[in-house]
């Protein structure tokens, strides 16, 4: 058995089931072993190494197993980085490896080389590189726990081209290590419980752990038991159904005005299962001084970040246990009053109902179709770009895998993502919803999913702008201060076509509909090409002066 063997055969004990990849010279023996457990492990390959490590990411989000990526070395690394970036700043497990120049040429700025310990060390939980055969097995053990243990985040492995290459001996296959759960201290749950008794308005920011842990139905239950209202985190929805009396909305970047009102009531913030990123906090601004902050998460580092009231070390899952047991007593009427009250208007706010758009594709009365047909346990994959407020604001969320879109804003991800996605939950519906700047970075993955028979619809807002760049400049500058951001956008439906899937054209609100239906009938992938309007900046109405 040599290295790559070796690796191969460890996937295989722990229970890996997709990969996905670029190929390169650099990892010839894996691949090797990958082609003889073909039958066994499904290898994605993509079109561009941020296309493999975007589609691992969807893929690790959705399933909460480590989405697997291989990448040869130097560029196929570099532009496999977004990926990393994205996993680690949602939390999700990966694994990327890459093929390395071999040994005796490490430290000599050798064809392709790079320090992937220098270059991955400030965004991956751990950067591995064996330097035997026999170390194989063991590190790529080591890496597949590491991804998922405390808070879950991206490793790298790079893998020297002789140490795949060479005889690793008769090596003993690590077994898959079950996840060791981060239980929260008693003292700290009965602080806790005691702030939450206490409390008039609370309100619970539902974050990436709750998925991860697949506790949904713990979230319901804790919100229920409380009175607590609830809002999911940036890109996080579905982890409450948006259907349900305690679901207050989504919150990033942003306040929309009624969440302003209600966040002057709130005198409780629990964040619980989410590391209050930035986005999520408004830049950090969202916890006021008037509030007390619950901060509950399995990483250390990140409770020392958030300057929490009570930090509580622990996983959502046996917290919110934990927590049930301390909390008996029904929640107060006062409590419940108050957020029916805002349950009311956040239902005001997300109701697709009228529409001042100015062209001709009104994005509010698509996403009304939308909500309507799409099934309700259908996936939607969705890029950075102002297109996305549509969604964010009017789409129904029902269940926890509902959403996966990246929280550091990374464009190019919901096209590959949709790849991930679509492999993650076969036989459902995978749509991504994207910008014309968004596709045409990893837009060419529509031909892998072609060539792979994954039948993900993609929808591509097209204003032929960088409609969010566009609205930064005129808040700073003011009107007629947009420079570098207008976009000559192809015929997208035409590319689709050329690539083998089937495509429409929508350029009057009355063409979505039956269009959408076309391709959700459609056996294979499918995209339909918005052309919307510019001056239609944002769900929030604002609108491009002249």
């Amino acid at each position: 058995m040599n290295g790559g063997q070796a690796l191969v055969a460890t996937l295989l004990s722990h229970g890996v089931e997709a990969a996905f990849c670029l190929p390169g010279e650099s990892y010839l023996e894996v691949l090797e072993a990958l082609r003889l457990a073909q039958d066994r492990i499904r290898l994605i390959n993509t079109r561009h190494e941020s296309g493999a490590s975007f589609a691992a990411a969807a893929y690790g989000r959705l399933t909460a197993k480590p989405g697997i990526a291989f990448v040869t070395r130097g560029p196929g690394a570099t532009n496999a980085s977004i990926g990393v970036h994205t996993a680690a700043q949602d939390s999700v497990p990966l694994v990327l490896f890459i093929g390395q120049v071999p040994t005796s040429e490490l430290g000599r700025e050798a064809f392709q080389e790079i320090d992937y310990a220098r270059m991955f060390g400030g965004i991956a939980k751990a950067v591995f590189e064996p330097h035997t055969p026999g170390q194989v097995a063991r590190v790529t053990a080591e890496a597949l726990a590491i991804a998922c243990a405390g808070r879950p985040g991206p490793v790298v492995v790079a893998l020297p081209e002789d140490v795949t290459e060479g005889e690793a001996g008769a090596v003993a296959i690590p077994k898959l290590r079950p996840r060791d759960a981060v239980e929260p201290s008693p003292s700290s749950l009965d602080q806790v419980a005691e702030l939450i008794r206490n409390a008039r308005a609370p309100l619970i920011i539902a974050g990436e752990q709750i998925g991860f842990e697949e506790a949904q139905s713990h979230l319901i239950a804790f919100a229920e038991r409380t009175g607590a209202g609830v809002v999911a985190a940036f890109r996080r929805q579905g982890l409450m159904p948006s259907d349900h009396a305690a679901y207050l909305g989504h919150v990033g970047l942003a306040l929309s005005p009624y969440q302003k009102e209600m966040m002057a009531e709130v005198d409780l913030i629990i964040a619980l299962g989410n590391r209050l990123d930035g986005a999520t906090s408004i830049d950090f601004s969202l916890v006021q001084p008037h509030q007390k902050l619950i901060h509950i998460f399995p990483d250390a580092a990140v409770l020392g970040r958030s300057r929490a009231d009570i930090g509580v070390l622990g996983d959502v899952a046996p917290t919110l246990a934990g927590l049930g047991a301390r909390l008996t007593q029904p929640p107060p009427n006062q409590r419940l009053d108050w957020r029916a009250r805002w349950r009311d208007r956040a239902v005001a706010f997300m109701r697709p109902d009228g529409s001042d758009a100015l062209g001709r594709v009104d994005l509010t009365a698509v996403m009304k179709t939308l909500g309507a047909r799409l099934p309700d346990d259908a996936t939607i994959t969705n890029d950075a770009g102002n297109f996305s407020t549509w969604l964010h604001r009017y789409m129904s969320f029902r269940h926890p895998t509902s959403q996966a879109a990246p929280c550091c804003g990374a464009m190019g991800y919901a096209v590959a993502g949709a790849i991930g996605a679509q492999v993650a939950r076969p036989g459902k519906t995978v749509l991504a919803m994207v910008g014309d700047g968004g596709f045409l970075m990893t837009g060419q993955e529509l031909i892998t999913a072609v060539e792979h028979d994954l039948p993900i619809k993609i929808m591509v807002c097209d204003n032929a702008a960088y409609g969010t760049i566009v609205m930064h400049q005129q808040r700073r500058f003011g009107p007629g201060h947009n420079h570098a951001v207008a976009m000559k956008s192809p015929d997208f439906a035409a590319t689709a076509r050329a690539w083998g899937a089937a495509a429409f054209t929508v350029e009057e609100t009355a063409q979505f509909a039956p269009a959408l239906d076309e391709a959700l009938a459609y056996r294979g992938p499918a995209l339909l090409h918005l052309k919307t309007d510019l001056r239609d900046l944002a769900a929030s109405g604002l609108k491009l002066s002249a």
